[in-house]
């Protein structure tokens, strides 16, 4: 017999893409409980009652990737978008906290993603994602200025980036440090 869990907020969102995510489990039991938890996570993540501008956010990364995903798709010799970047990009959006702007996606030649938060030309923070958890980002505020590399687990974003992001979506400072 079946019976409904009731999931309440995004925390346990969160909860069930760990579960969706995969695990060691194979037996019959396991296979039809990562089913069922992958269908709920898809249809919650395609709700914008349930999943907020998240889930536009993910449908607008899916069009990027469908578009870019041949080589060349930039009329020259772009390598297409990675499939590990998509997911990569996609965990990291779902990763975000509430009240955080989402970003804008750009396909970059090497066939890995872009995520910006552009406030003016002189306020900006990018983020490559590629075919690893190895987040490359740099950011401009003003004249101050910086790049970083840091590694992405695929469910928490690392403080360092989080904290300049919110620095330049206003709602807090970016970090002054070295490269």
């Amino acid at each position: 017999m079946h019976r409904i869990v009731p999931v309440v907020g995004l925390s346990g969102h969160l909860a069930l893409q760990a579960i969706a995510g995969g695990g060691s489990a194979i037996s019959p039991e396991a296979n039809a409980v990562h089913k069922a938890v992958t269908e709920v996570v898809e249809l919650t993540e395609r709700s914008l009652v349930l999943f907020g501008k998240k889930a536009s956010a993910l449908s607008q990364l899916a069009e990027l990737a469908a578009e870019c995903a041949q080589q060349g798709w930039d009329g020259d010799t772009a390598a297409g978008i990675n499939p590990n970047a998509v997911l990569y990009a996609e965990h990291f959006v779902r990763a975000l906290p509430e009240g955080i702007p989402l970003p804008e996606f750009t396909p970059e030649p090497d066939g890995s993603i872009s995520l910006d938060w552009i406030r003016s030309p002189n306020r900006l923070f990018s983020l490559s994602v590629g075919n690893s958890n190895r987040l490359a980002y740099a950011w401009l505020d003003g004249a101050d200025k910086g790049h970083g590399v840091a590694r992405f687990d695929g469910q928490t974003i690392p403080p360092r980036v989080l904290e300049d992001i919110k620095g330049i979506a206003g709602q807090g400072h970016v970090g002054l440090r070295a490269a």
